[in-house]
């Protein structure tokens, strides 16, 4: 099953206060988990950016939702137990995504009357209470959403430059992923006049005995590399006695190019970088980027407060 999103989860988490009476966040996650027969794999699968976990995070935010529609109390902190009006309406749970969409649209129309900053802050939270993803999750979005459109603004720069410009820039980015270490000069252009079919080296290492040979090929989207360019390469690689191979290109692969790749022997190992990849690259190992800005996000840390006495006589 797939793992649920966070307002799947709101009504099983009550029903399990129901019958539990009060349970800390991280006490939820066997039980909806073995609600949601999910597998171990599935409740600990990351984010992909690696900042936590899916499940547990929807959790915490199917809660927290909870709690903003006061359906839920918390009796000591990061504890939870139902509300009267919790125990109220699991008796018709299918009203509860209703009545939280209700009471969240009262707190954004009440936060519109405060001042400019805290209204948007507020705003942008609530209005992700009623869509499927959490604020973090529509967070990780909008990230990925720039870095897309930002690799396709890579590639269009790209065909703007020359040939030789774009052989220079492949040899750079290599050098940035770490081929060549710290060798001088580790990076050759190579001359168009006499290249054999090579259009740039790296060299591994001092004496220049082991070296990657670069094909780059500066191609509209719409034109894809076939599989006999591939073999002209592979060809090349055997003239210059090289068995290390990248091919990179601002465009795509045809599928035979890509089998001829896929099948060659042990003796030839070859790389193919598309243009995807390519715009991928450029912007993880930052060749010609700027950091335009940087967000810092923090959460609780619930051992730290999960360690510090609570106050048996105070309700947060």
């Amino acid at each position: 099953m797939a793992i649920p999103k966070h307002d799947e989860i709101r009504v099983p988490a009550m029903q399990i206060l129901q019958s539990r009476g009060q349970l800390k966040l991280r006490e939820f996650l066997v039980p909806l988990a073995e609600h949601f027969k999910l597998t171990e794999e599935e409740v600990n699968t990351e984010y992909p950016s690696g900042n936590g976990l899916i499940f547990y995070d929807r959790i915490s935010w199917a809660l927290s939702y909870l709690r903003m529609s006061n359906l839920l109390e918390k009796p000591a902190r990061a504890t939870y137990q139902l509300s009267p009006k919790g125990t109220e309406l699991l008796q018709t749970p299918q009203d509860i995504s209703a009545y939280i969409d209700e009471q969240i649209a009262a707190k954004k129309n009440s936060s519109l009357k405060k001042d400019s900053v805290s209204d948007k802050s507020n705003t942008s939270i609530i209005e992700s209470s009623s869509q499927q993803r959490t604020p973090q999750e529509e967070l990780y979005k909008s990230f990925e959403d720039i870095r897309t459109s930002v690799y396709s603004e890579i590639i269009s720069t790209i065909l703007t430059k020359s040939p030789f410009a774009f052989e220079k820039l492949v040899v750079h980015l290599l050098q940035k992923m770490g081929y060549g270490g710290e060798i001088k000069n580790s990076g050759l252009v190579t001359q168009r006049s006499n290249d054999g079919g090579i259009d740039g080296i790296i060299k591994e290492d001092v004496l220049g005995l082991g070296r990657i040979h670069i094909q780059a090929k500066r191609y509209n989207p719409d034109n894809s590399v076939k599989r006999d360019e591939i073999q002209k390469f592979v060809g090349a690689l055997a003239v210059a006695q090289s068995n290390k191979g990248v091919f990179i290109t601002t465009s795509s692969y045809s599928k035979g190019a890509i089998e001829y790749a896929n099948n060659l022997n042990g003796s030839t190992a070859l790389v193919l970088i598309d243009g995807n990849q390519l715009g991928e690259y450029i912007y993880d190992f930052g060749l010609g980027m700027q950091v335009e800005q940087t967000i810092e996000i923090k959460r609780l840390d619930a051992e730290y407060w999960d360690g510090l006495k609570d106050d048996e006589n105070s309700k947060t």
